[in-house]
């Protein structure tokens, strides 16, 4: 066994502590170029990725940066540094710790950049910053350990494309360079590992004890949950009683905009007056800090939050996880549940709180999963094409390079080894000329060729353009909201420009857990005063909308084919008993379709449990082939599990509709020319640099802008240059994302011909719900949560429910 150098060691024995056997196993393998470890919350991961650092740099000799550290997260490095300050401090190392997000200061980085620290915590898009100036070289020549944080977080985004794109170059920069990825949830350690290792390098897999399982139940409430809908009201009054039994509580959600009616309505319901915070990322800057500040000094009861506190945040005594809303995914559920007992071999406590019916047989889904370790995850595909184009203008704002050794660079990060140079070059000649049909246009020639065979920027100026415009998160343009005639007029947070737009003199939304009244727009910035209103227009934020996994949905069906259902709620379980009474319950490997006349129309309800946007797209595929068939369809509207259609003809033959060659057609023309597309199209041309979305002096594009520009590309490209790369990459992103054809392929072929069309003579209980979606039924009004209720049990009485089911 390798010994720690004695000062650490030491530091271990005062506080009483042994070392971890994954920490040690660290610690002994730390000459390895690759290291993944997967260590249960509270496992001591980030010590174990640091201990090499600490061991290497305690003799004081090492100059300029020596570790880079990379997270998800800004507020994750943040805490990360105040944590990894402790350990340096008490055993008086001589180590300089510094952060660099979007949050650190002009000054502090071009102090940085000429003598950087030893340990450097920071995010993707500041790495790739980083790597495209001209000093990268000096920056990066002495690194020898990349320690990135969270990876399976990263791994599913284009942020983990580009990264490992920054870490390529990195290597480059820094021969010998180590990798260490750190996470908790991994559903495929290997495919995690290949996307970290620099290709064809093996990368060691470390697995640390898992520890005991959760604690995790569904939480009893009075009320039953309703049949539609997302906020998870009902159950505020079991919720407070949880929050005032333990110390520390995390209650998440799936959206901003639910994450803030749920606060607002559960600070109207704290009489005790309990200390509550809120926290997302639409926040300003002042509110995470002080949030964050007031949950490390034990100062809150309870915090209401959204994806932004997912990851290994350290918050102390978090003793408990509450779930708002199905977790859509068995992993991002086991990771939000370790955030309660953060410390190694004690048992995280967590409930979940299904937000309507349907969602009770989703979390118990959920529950089942977890119990078994059953994570999911969908298969990694290759590297995205928008993200190669930025970073080779990236590299070419850093300084001239041989399109050679770029290539070589590209393909040793894992998730681009197989690209071919013929993709490879057609975006480099993208990134010089626009392509075929741009290549007359000055704005788009950004690269030349040198005569001694290397590529550089046509305008140096042009570097500065590229910086402004790093990063693959795409969002809608928001606004900054401040209150007026506050000192310096208070920052509250940011909303979408769309939502913006809708607003008059006088309006109230609701934004950090208060409701404002609107006054004005003053120089891209809506001025608020605060209104002692209690019914707010809410705040439309794009928050993360998740589709419910494939691994998850293949367990609700797999639920259905039980006979009873014991671990159900009773009412529940009468529910899906009465749907295979009067229909049939779906299945995987069939599809169920029933039709049925409803208020004066002719419904239709398609059972595909392919997700919110496949069944969305579904529902656009199928409304398409009932107009060619003179079936008149009016309308639909989906769920992660169904689809309903209404419109003036019965269908008398489903099997029509579903036939592959008829729908792929179908999908075809339809993308042709739609929306969808200009929109996806819209995306990657911001991330591969055909649109900056970011002007000089902070003259940010609006969102209408950046769409009328890129409609006009978009149309353009289709006419005169249809085989660009740019419309490659749309088709691929449509239908990966917004379309997610990929998984009605996936349904079409699992199904083959075995579609069972149930006509019926009335809606069923299981398509009843489907009627309160939002867009289905308009019920308006100052009554409105009784007007909902009404209006749920009218169409569960007309389902055949008992009153009080």
């Amino acid at each position: 066994m390798t010994a720690l150098p004695p000062e650490i060691d030491n530091w271990f024995r005062a506080r009483g502590w042994s070392i971890h056997p994954h920490q040690q196993r660290m610690w002994e393998l730390s000459a390895e170029p690759c290291q993944l470890l997967i260590a249960p919350t509270g496992g001591g991961k980030t010590m174990a990725g640091f201990l090499p650092t600490l061991a290497e740099l305690a003799d004081g000799r090492h100059q300029g940066l020596h570790t880079l550290y990379i997270s998800p997260l800004k507020a994750l490095a943040a805490d990360i540094k105040r944590n990894l300050r402790t350990p340096v401090e008490e055993i008086g190392l001589p180590i300089r710790i510094e952060d660099r997000t979007g949050d650190t200061t002009q000054t502090q980085r071009k102090r940085q950049r000429a003598d950087p620290p030893h340990i450097l915590l920071t995010t993707p898009e500041s790495l790739a910053l980083l790597t495209s100036y001209e000093d990268a070289g000096h920056m990066f020549k002495g690194l020898q350990r990349v320690i990135v944080d969270e990876i399976h977080a990263l791994s599913e985004s284009k942020r983990g494309d580009q990264l490992m794109l920054a870490l390529s170059r990195l290597s480059t920069l820094a021969p010998g360079l180590r990798r260490v990825g750190l996470s908790a949830t991994v559903e495929d350690p290997p495919a995690i590992a290949r996307i970290l290792a620099r290709h064809p390098d093996p990368c060691q897999i470390l697995e640390a004890d898992p520890g005991p399982d959760p604690d995790i139940s569904m939480l009893e409430t009075s009320d039953r949950p309703p049949w539609s809908g997302g906020g998870g009201r009902y159950a505020i009054p079991a919720v407070l009683e949880q929050v005032k039994a333990h110390k520390t509580s995390l209650i998440f959600h799936n959206t901003r905009a639910q994450a803030e009616i749920f606060f607002h309505h559960l600070w109207l319901a704290n009489e005790d007056r309990l200390p509550i915070g809120i926290h997302h990322g639409a926040l300003s800057r002042e509110q995470r800090e002080k949030v964050e500040a007031a949950m490390v000094a034990g100062e809150l009861r309870a915090i209401v939050c959204t994806g932004s506190l997912d990851l290994g945040i350290d918050w102390g005594d978090v003793d408990l996880v509450i779930q708002v809303g199905a977790p859509k995914n068995v992993k991002r559920l086991v990771q939000r549940i370790g955030r309660a007992n953060h410390r190694y071999n004690a048992p995280s406590k967590a409930l979940l709180v299904p937000a309507n019916r349907f969602e009770v047989v989703e979390c118990v889904a959920a529950l089942e999963a977890a119990r078994d370790h059953d994570l999911d995850g969908e298969p990694m595909g290759d590297g995205p094409l928008d993200v190669l184009c930025q970073h080779i203008l990236i590299r070419a704002a850093a300084g001239p390079f041989g399109a050679d050794d770029l290539y070589a660079e590209v393909i040793s990060a894992g998730a681009y080894a197989t690209l071919s140079r013929d993709r490879f070059d057609r975006c480099l000649d993208f990134c010089a000329t626009g392509g075929y049909a741009l290549k007359s246009y000055d704005r788009w020639q950004k690269l030349i060729l040198r005569p001694d065979g290397h590529w550089q920027l046509r305008d140096p100026r042009a570097a500065r353009q590229i910086r402004m415009n790093i990063g693959t998160i795409l969002a809608s343009d928001k606004l900054k909201v401040r209150l007026k005639h506050a000192r310096g007029g208070m920052p509250l947070g940011e909303v979408e420009e769309e939502f913006a737009a809708t607003l008059v003199k006088g309006d109230t939304f609701l934004i950090g857990g208060q409701i404002v009244r609107y006054e004005g727009l003053r120089e891209m910035t809506i001025e608020v005063t605060r209104s002692p209103s209690d019914k707010p227009k809410v705040a439309t934020f794009m928050g993360s909308k998740f589709a419910t996994s494939t691994q998850l949905s293949d367990r609700i069906l797999a639920m259905f084919r039980q006979e009873k259902w014991p671990n159900l709620p009773a009412h529940t379980a009468e529910w899906l008993a009465l749907q295979r009474e009067v229909s049939r319950l779906p299945e995987r490997d069939r599809l169920l379709v029933e039709s049925f006349p409803h208020d004066g129309r002719e419904h239709v309800c398609v059972y595909g449990f392919a997700g919110k946007n496949a069944q969305q797209t579904l529902g656009l595929l199928l409304t398409q082939r009932m107009e060619e068939e003179g079936l008149n369809p009016l309308g639909f509207v989906s769920t992660d599990y169904a689809t309903l259609i209404w419109g003036l003809d019965p269908l008398k033959d489903a099997k029509p509709l579903f036939s592959r060659e008829n729908l792929t057609e179908t999908m075809e023309t339809w993308l042709s020319g739609n929306a969808v597309m200009k929109r996806t199209f819209k995306g990657a041309a911001i991330i591969a640099g055909l649109i900056d979305r970011n002007m000089p002096a902070g003259k940010r594009k609006t969102g209408r802008q950046a769409t009328f520009s890129t409609d006009i590309l978009y149309d353009t490209l289709r006419k005169y240059d249809p085989t660009h790369v740019m419309l490659e990459i749309t088709r691929a992103e449509a239908m990966r994302g917004m379309v997610d054809y990929g998984r009605i392929d996936a349904l079409l072929t699992r199904i083959g011909d075995r579609i069972d069309h149930v006509q019926l003579p009335r809606l069923t209980p299981l398509a009843a719900p489907l009627f309160l979606e939002v867009g289905r039924v308009a019920v308006k009004g100052r009554a409105e949560q009784r007007l909902v209720e009404e209006e749920a049990a009218r169409l569960m009485a007309e389902a055949g429910l008992p009153a009080a089911g």
